[in-house]
C-alpha cells in the first residue's frame, strides 16, 4: 500500500498542501471546519504524522558495542553520565547498541558527533573516522592513534592496590585475571607488578582460569607448588565475589585469613558478605567527559590536529574484605 502523505490527503479534499499542513498542525489560517474535515480524510486515509526530527548538528551519537557483556554494568554509568551532561549542554543523545560496521557508520553519520564505547573492530572504527565527524572512544586505543579518548586509570590503580595490600602486611599476593584478553585487566597487572616487583620480601603470582576451570582448582595447584597467597586482587568485581565464594567454601575467614579486593565498585560489591573492597570506576563522570569532549570538538576549543586524552583517576573503596595480613 502507498505511504498517505500531505499530497495525498491535498488531493483527495481538493486543499492545498499548505493548508493541510496547517490543520493538521493546528496552526492559524483555516478554519475550524477545514481543520475538522482535514482531521477526519487523514484518519479515513491511516495517515501517521511524522515524529518531529532532531536537527543531526544537535545530536550526539552513542555506541556501544553489543557483545560485550563483561562490563554491561558500566555501560549503563557511562550512558547516564552521557545524557546527563548532554541535556545540560543542549545536546540530544541518539543510542545505539550494535557491533555491525554499516550500523556504526551510519548512526556516526546522522549526528553531529559520536562517542564509540567498547572493543570495536578495526574495521568499524575506520569507517566511523571517515565520516570526519567528532568522535571520542572509550576503549583501548592503537598507540597514538590520532582520536580523542576518555579512559579509566587502570594502571595507576594497579600501583595504588599493590601500595595498599603492601601498607597491610600482605607478602604473597596473587593477582587474578580470569578469562584472560582483556587490555585493561593486563594494565592493572602492570601497575601491580611494577610495585611489587621492587620488594625482595614479596612473593607475588598472577592465575588465569576460564569458564572450563574453577578457581578452586587453579588456587589448589598453586598451593601445591608452594604458593601460599594472603591477599587477593581480582581484576573486577565478578571475579572477587567467585573468589571469595570459594575461599569461604574452602574454609577461609575473610578478612582473617585472606583478603580480597576487586575493580570497578559495581553492584556486586555489597551484595557479597563480607562486603567488597575495591577499586571505584567513576563511569558517569567517565561518560560526561566524553560529551564535553565532543562539545570542544563542536566549538573548536581544541585544535583539530591534537588528538586528547583524559583519564578519570579511580580510588579505592574501603569495606570488610581486606584487613591486615595474618600472623
Amino acid at each position: 500500500m502507498p505511504r498517505v502523505t500531505l499530497a495525498t490527503i491535498a488531493r483527495t479534499s481538493g486543499l492545498s498542501k499548505f493548508a493541510v499542513s496547517r490543520a493538521l498542525s493546528g496552526k492559524s489560517g483555516v478554519s475550524e471546519e477545514t481543520r475538522r474535515r482535514v482531521t477526519a480524510i487523514a484518519e479515513e486515509l491511516g495517515y501517521v504524522r511524522a515524529a518531529p526530527q532532531v536537527p543531526a548538528t544537535t545530536m550526539i551519537g552513542l555506541v556501544f558495542h553489543d557483545m560485550d557483556l563483561v562490563n554491561s554494568e558500566l555501560q549503563v554509568l557511562i550512558q547516564s553520565g552521557v545524557q546527563a551532561e548532554a541535556q545540560r549542554l543542549g545536546y540530544g543523545v541518539a543510542v545505539r547498541w550494535t557491533h555491525v560496521a554499516d550500523e556504526i557508520e551510519e548512526h556516526v553519520r546522522q549526528t553531529a558527533g559520536a562517542i564509540l564505547v567498547g572493543p570495536h573492530e578495526r574495521a568499524a572504527l575506520d569507517r566511523a573516522y571517515a565520516t570526519g565527524k567528532p568522535l571520542v572512544r572509550s576503549g583501548w586505543l592503537m598507540p597514538l592513534e590520532q582520536v580523542d579518548q576518555v579512559s579509566g586509570t587502570d594502571h595507576e590503580a594497579g600501583s595504588a592496590v599493590a601500595d595498599y595490600l603492601l601498607a597491610l602486611g600482605h607478602r604473597s599476593i596473587l593477582y587474578v585475571h580470569g578469562m584472560p584478553g582483556y587490555r585493561g585487566r593486563m594494565e592493572r597487572l602492570y601497575g601491580l607488578r611494577e610495585v611489587v616487583e621492587r620488594r625482595e620480601d614479596v612473593t607475588f603470582t598472577e592465575v588465569r582460569f576460564d569458564a572450563d576451570t574453577r578457581f578452586t582448582e587453579a588456587l589448589l595447584a598453586l598451593k601445591a607448588g608452594g604458593v601460599n597467597p594472603t591477599a587477593f586482587f581480582c581484576a573486577h568485581d565478578g571475579l572477587a565475589v567467585t573468589v571469595i565464594s570459594e575461599l569461604l567454601r574452602l574454609g577461609y575467614s575473610i578478612p582473617q585469613d585472606a583478603s580480597v579486593i576487586g575493580f570497578g565498585d559495581y553492584s556486586s560489591a555489597v551484595q557479597i558478605s563480607p562486603a567488597l573492597t575495591t577499586v571505584r570506576v567513576h563511569g558517569r563522570q567517565h561518560g560526561a567527559a566524553c560529551v564535553r569532549l565532543i562539545d570542544d570538538r563542536l566549538s573548536s576549543r581544541v585544535p583539530a590536529e591534537i588528538a586528547v586524552r583524559v583519564q578519570i583517576a579511580g580510588h579505592i573503596i574501603e569495606r570488610d574484605s581486606c584487613g591486615p595480613a595474618p600472623g
